[in-house]
């Protein structure tokens, strides 16, 4: 068939060639990784050959595309109310940004906005970790009005990370207490540690606390605290360097059980 169109993507660092009818329909893709040609048509199969031929080389397998697996499955039928997968980073303090700005003219920067700054930073050196196999969530709510700030699923585990602003400033990280600058200690730990734990409960599976500050300048830890780890945003690269504990159907089975909103609701 004449007029098929050859449109090259990318998604997940990996380039996809999909054929699409004149009217803008799809008829096939081509993984180049996989040399599969997946039809949706069996009719167009020489055409679509055709005008894939400029762009495969070597041999290549052609049929129908592969059955879904339970985890793909799962996302399909999600309703995208439900769907915590498009979430930005810091997205409930966008949203509540968005409908309560604050005055325009403030004596102190609004908190909100350094937190938000906080999220934005770390959730885009997660978002970057993608195409190694992982996964983050972001802004994943728990009843009662908390939220897991970032998780991140893949093949080194899962890990709850709680971002904190620290810019210029000195942190000292004293189990379970939290000391910014000259400001009064927080037992923050607590609660990161307490988030990491109720999703645990919800996924069924070992989720690690992580607390991630960023732009300190200084960061003191005389003794390691239990069970989480502390580190600076710039060092959050470093949790893909995890060795394997997951398979990459485990990590795509709790990806699509994560970023189903009923999930955490059932806590």
């Amino acid at each position: 068939m004449d007029g098929l169109r050859v449109i090259p993507t990318w998604r997940h660092g990996q380039e996809r060639l999909y054929v699409c009818l004149p009217d803008g329909r799809n008829i096939a893709w081509y993984d180049p990784e996989a040399a599969r040609v997946n039809l949706l048509a069996e009719d167009h199969e020489d055409g679509v050959l055709r005008a894939l031929g400029p762009f495969v080389t070597g041999p290549v397998t052609v049929g129908p595309p592969p059955v879904p697996t339970p985890a793909e499955l799962a996302r399909l039928t999600l309703h995208p109310d439900d769907d915590l997968a498009p979430n930005r980073p810091g997205e409930a303090l966008l949203v509540a940004l968005d409908r309560d700005p604050g005055p325009a003219r403030r004596l102190r920067p609004d908190p909100r906005r350094r937190a938000l700054a906080a999220e934005q930073r770390v959730g885009d050196a997660l978002d970057r970790l993608d195409g190694g196999g992982w996964h983050a969530l972001h802004s994943v709510p728990l009843p009662g009005g908390s939220r897991v700030h970032h998780l991140l699923i893949g093949p080194g585990g899962l890990f709850a990370l709680h971002t904190l602003y620290a810019r210029k400033q000195r942190v000292t990280v004293e189990d379970p207490l939290v000391t910014l600058g000259r400001r009064e200690t927080n037992p923050l730990l607590r609660r990161v540690r307490a988030d990491a734990d109720r999703a645990s409960h919800a996924l069924m599976a070992e989720v690690r606390p992580v607390l991630a500050l960023v732009e300190p300048a200084a960061l003191s830890v005389p003794t390691a605290p239990g069970e989480v780890r502390v580190l600076t945003d710039t060092d959050v690269p470093a949790l893909a360097r995890q060795g394997g504990v997951l398979k990459p159907a485990d990590v795509e089975a709790l990806h699509a059980v994560a970023r189903d909103r009923n999930t955490w609701t059932r806590l």
